[in-house]
């Protein structure tokens, strides 16, 4: 039996970045012999096992052939004859088909390490074709690595574009597309994995909405500029809502009910469309808006800024990036997004007293407390 680390955590050592998690390879053993060694079984598809000490995944070397569309339609085989250059064929990247062994010898037979160094995405066989996962995680891997100058080999990116041909990208379930976008949303160049999609012709398939959309253009610069070249798993709902803003409102709902998108993901795209058509409604200037207190709380209500302070923060960073996206600049961006949170705050500062409360009811306490909302924007211009 011989163990090797693969895949990520020997590529992410090799480009000097932290390794977040190792996972290992097994060759020539069985599930009862590593069952027999304190590994305790997960997989469901393949034999995959858990370290007794570590809890690191250790999956036993094996082989997958196509039987049927989708990504799916694999028929896997395990067993103590599989070799280590065989398990790695199977991989879909270049630099994700390195191993090393226990010795620390670095084991690259389809010049991965050479890839890293040329800044490639390149796939590893032919194989590639056979699952449709693989060109959301080419588009993912060039949105993570975009700032180290990696970019999709033309071979590569050839490959992917006869797949969408073929029909492989409808076999595609919403569930698989959802977390491969939103890992890609966590990357510091998020707009590189949109961008390869649309390139290959996926995007077309996976998003026509915004494939179709003249908003494009903008969209993509807007995810740009809301990342701004840092990683963040904690703010994808605001570049989701950054890349989707400038659609119809059906559309977006379109896109998130087929992607089955989170609650928060959705409503604040759903909420920046809204809001985004109402700031530049009526021909009403933005650099106005302070000035004009029907208007301004007409937005702060139509946003439920007084209950949802926090998504109103959401979305006055996705206003910024589209406001950057759109040629304004920073300082510009800043300050609307500024006097728009200084309106709000001085309207949620309004309270009625103990004795309007007990002399009003209902629609009355909401009128006069709107009223009174009124008075203190007013108040600030």
């Amino acid at each position: 039996m011989q163990v090797y680390l693969v895949g990520g955590a020997v590529r992410d050592e090799l480009l000097g970045r932290a390794v977040q998690e190792r996972d290992w390879v097994v060759v020539g053993a069985t599930p009862a012999e590593l069952e027999r060694a304190g590994y305790r079984a997960v997989g469901q598809d393949f034999p995959v096992f858990l370290h007794p000490d570590t809890h690191e995944e250790y999956a036993l070397a094996r082989l997958e052939r196509k039987i049927a569309a989708g990504y799916r339609g694999f028929a896997i085989e395990s067993s103590p004859t599989v070799t280590l250059e065989e398990d790695l064929r199977r991989r879909d990247l270049t630099i994700n088909a390195m191993a090393r062994g226990a010795d620390g010898t670095l084991i690259d037979p389809f010049g991965g390490q050479a890839d890293l160094r040329s800044r490639l995405l390149r796939h590893v066989s032919a194989a590639f074709a056979e699952d449709p996962v693989r060109i959301l995680r080419a588009a993912r891997f060039a949105a993570r690595f975009a700032g180290l100058g990696f970019t999709v080999a033309p071979e590569t990116l050839a490959l992917m574009r006869a797949m969408v041909s073929a029909g492989e990208v409808n076999a595609l379930v919403s569930e698989r597309v959802w977390r491969e976008l939103e890992l890609a949303l966590r990357a510091a160049h998020p707009e590189r994995a949109f961008e390869v999609l649309r390139d290959c012709g996926a995007l077309a398939l996976i998003l026509p909405e915004l494939a179709q959309s003249p908003d494009l253009p903008l969209a993509l610069a807007s995810l740009r500029c809301a990342a701004n070249g840092a990683e963040d798993a904690k703010a994808t709902p605001q570049r989701w809502a950054a890349l989707l803003a400038g659609l119809p409102v059906p559309d977006i709902e379109a896109i998130c009910t087929r992607l089955r998108s989170p609650t928060e993901h959705r409503q604040l795209a759903l909420l920046a469309a809204r809001l985004g058509a109402y700031l530049f409604s009526a021909g009403q200037p933005t650099e106005q808006a302070a000035a004009d207190p029907e208007w301004l709380l007409g937005l702060l209500e139509l946003a439920d800024a007084f209950r949802r302070p926090e998504r109103f923060a959401q979305w006055l960073a996705v206003l910024d990036a589209r406001a950057r996206a759109a040629g304004q600049s920073p300082a510009a961006a800043k300050a609307l997004a500024g006097r728009l949170d200084a309106a709000r705050l001085a309207a949620a500062s309004v309270q009625l007293s103990e004795a309007e409360l007990k002399a009003h009811r209902g629609a009355e306490i909401a009128a006069l407390l709107r009223l009174r909302r009124l008075a203190a924007l007013a108040a600030r211009t």
